[in-house]
């Protein structure tokens, strides 16, 4: 198989050190019979405005989701966006992506009337569109790494998704996409050294890569000097609490089709168990509680390359005044858009294929809003 496959992404060189992400070099084409897949949630902002930020944040994962499973555990990049998700693919791969992504549409509809659009984006049109797709992977632990995109090409597949182009159409209602391993069973992080602070940044037209690059060192330095760098889940993970506060949510992603309440009663004893093992501490065969908190905390996918720049950062007044400042002054000179929102916890939605290994990921958000007030805020 040539790297123009699906062994491609196999080949990228994997980063331990976000910082060298500024470098465009650092990131590699995406092979040009590729397919980019975007979704996000219609209305996001006012679906967060009526307090359903949480069911937000897991249709978005359910996209990622609904992916890795259809795809068998193939190791494909994507992206986590708050109120959606991003991916490439090589094209043997389209029909599947199309049937997880019509059935993730009918079922965010018919689980929590929320209007999921979703396209299929092959990267030649990309190109021929005068933007690009090119990808790096960063590990921030030894269990998971995360892509980081640059080149504008998920930015102009997602506007012409929104102008109506390349939709992937809706299965029948009862539709049911493979959410296994999709579950938001911690509590909030709240913060510890200010506020949680939700950060979008993306180029313009009239930024060089490297004026962006500059930029984005720039930031990144600042944010380095906090704590763990800005990290918003505690080393030891968030915390849990019993019943879960997602419980309910929980059992709509994964009851496929069965009684909603008995549902909530399974998942109930469930959580209970596991809360338990999580207060005791004691190991339960390969499972091993504390080293899984740490590990959730180092898991965590809180800063992102996305056609730009997104954090989620635990800051504090200091030093959100100093990047919001640098901020001002780059897009004063028509460099970047910005925008941010701030809020006093963290959550987080997961995607855990085995409790028993290290390569459980975790996608960070702001807690009342998070990108989806900071993309918005920008658009404004």
């Amino acid at each position: 198989m040539t790297t123009a496959g699906a062994a491609f992404y196999d080949t990228v060189p994997i980063s331990h050190e976000f910082l060298n992400l500024t470098e465009p070099s650092r990131f590699t084409p995406v092979p040009d019979n590729w397919i980019v897949g975007v979704a996000d949630i219609v209305d996001s902002t006012g679906e967060i405005a009526r307090g359903r930020y949480k069911t937000v944040n897991m249709v978005g994962a359910a996209v990622i989701s609904a992916m890795i499973n259809a795809l068998g555990g193939q190791v494909f990049p994507y992206v986590f966006g708050g109120d959606g998700a991003a991916f490439a693919i090589s094209g043997a791969d389209a029909n599947k992506a199309r049937s997880a992504l019509s059935a993730l549409r009918s079922w965010a509809a018919s689980e929590f009337s929320i209007a999921l659009r979703a396209a299929l984006v092959p990267v030649s049109d990309i190109r021929a569109s005068n933007r690009d797709l090119r990808v790096a992977r960063y590990a921030p632990s030894s269990g998971v790494d995360y892509a980081m995109f640059t080149g504008g090409g998920l930015a102009w597949a997602e506007a012409q998704m929104k102008a109506g182009e390349y939709l992937v159409q809706p299965a029948d209602p009862d539709a049911q996409p493979d959410l296994t391993g999709l579950s938001c069973r911690w509590s909030n992080s709240p913060a510890r050294h200010g506020q949680i602070v939700s950060l979008v940044i993306q180029p313009t037209t009239n930024a060089t890569e490297q004026d962006f690059a500059d930029l984005a060192q720039s930031v990144l330095s600042a944010s380095e000097a906090l704590d763990r760098a800005g990290h918003p889940v505690p080393v030891n993970g968030p915390p849990i609490n019993w019943p879960p506060p997602g419980l309910t949510l929980d059992a709509h992603v994964s009851r496929e089709g069965r009684n909603l309440t008995l549902q909530k009663a399974k998942l109930l004893i469930q959580n209970l168990l596991i809360w338990l093992l999580f207060k005791s501490g004691k190991r339960l065969g390969n499972f091993e509680p504390e080293h899984y908190k740490h590990m959730v905390s180092r898991n965590a996918d809180y800063r992102k390359f996305d056609d730009g720049l997104k954090m989620t950062l635990d800051c504090d007044q200091t030093t959100l005044s100093h990047i919001t400042q640098t901020l001002n002054d780059a897009q004063s000179r028509g460099k970047v858009r910005f925008g941010l929102h701030t809020q006093q916890e963290a959550m987080m939605t997961c995607f855990v294929p085995s409790a028993t290994r290290d390569d459980h990921v975790h996608f960070v958000d702001g807690a009342s809003g998070g990108y989806a007030r900071a993309a918005a805020a920008m658009r404004a």
